[in-house]
């Protein structure tokens, strides 16, 4: 039968390197299928990686209906073997229901890749939803790292390098949202994410950091 698996991990963690793969495998053996991907960082209509690999795909806007996307697709003949889709964490939770209806109704493998939580530390709608649905849930076995060496675990968002914790869920990282105020992510072990402290935010010898109490600590 067919499922719905949702790889997911920490930025960094290679979850767009192994979509890309994921396709290749499959074309490899002859197979056919569709990719889509939402807010890519490397523009509309690509689904990119951190390596330089990159492939057209097709951009989820909140109002497109991807079953019906894939319904009419199969109505013209087109061969379907499976369906990958990056970024979901970004896909509205009605159309995650919509890659569940594909595999139930349509038979047809999907692979589902994604962040599981914002830079708030709080799960996105697509990703929640997933977990929900998904026959299977994967988290990526390449360990993204902290600056500290140790593995990341959070995804922090830094304007003008300071990291903040409050602002709008979804922001495309390296983009200007204004004159002065430059957006960037990085990946930071819980530690260092609930003290905020990000990478070029301290002098201080990292053994001297990694000694400091926790805030929460008494």
């Amino acid at each position: 039968m067919a499922e719905l698996i949702y790889y997911c991990g920490t930025m960094d963690s290679g979850k767009s390197t192994l979509a890309l793969q994921t396709a290749h495998n499959h074309q490899s053996r002859g197979r056919q299928g569709l990719i889509f991907t939402s807010k890519d960082r490397a523009g509309a209509g690509t689904i990119s990686s951190r390596l330089g690999l990159r492939s057209e795909a097709i951009e989820v806007a909140p109002e497109l209906d991807i079953h019906k996307f894939v319904v009419e697709r199969l109505s013209i003949g087109t061969r379907i073997d499976y369906v990958i889709c990056d970024e979901a964490q970004f896909y509205q939770e009605s159309q995650i229901e919509q890659l569940a209806r594909i595999a139930d109704g349509l038979g047809i493998d999907v692979y589902a890749f994604g962040i599981l939580t914002d830079f708030r530390t709080r799960l996105f709608p697509g990703s929640a939803r997933l977990v929900e649905l998904a026959d299977r849930v994967q988290t990526l076995q390449v360990e993204a790292l902290c600056w500290c060496g140790e593995r990341a675990t959070h995804n922090a968002r830094t304007v003008n390098g300071v990291m903040v914790t409050e602002g709008e869920q979804v922001v495309v990282g390296d983009v200007a949202t204004g004159i002065q105020d430059q957006v960037a992510y990085e990946v930071l072990c819980r530690r260092h994410h609930m003290r905020k402290v990000v990478t070029g935010s301290s002098k201080e010898p990292l053994v001297q950091k990694s000694s400091e109490p926790l805030p929460f600590q008494g």
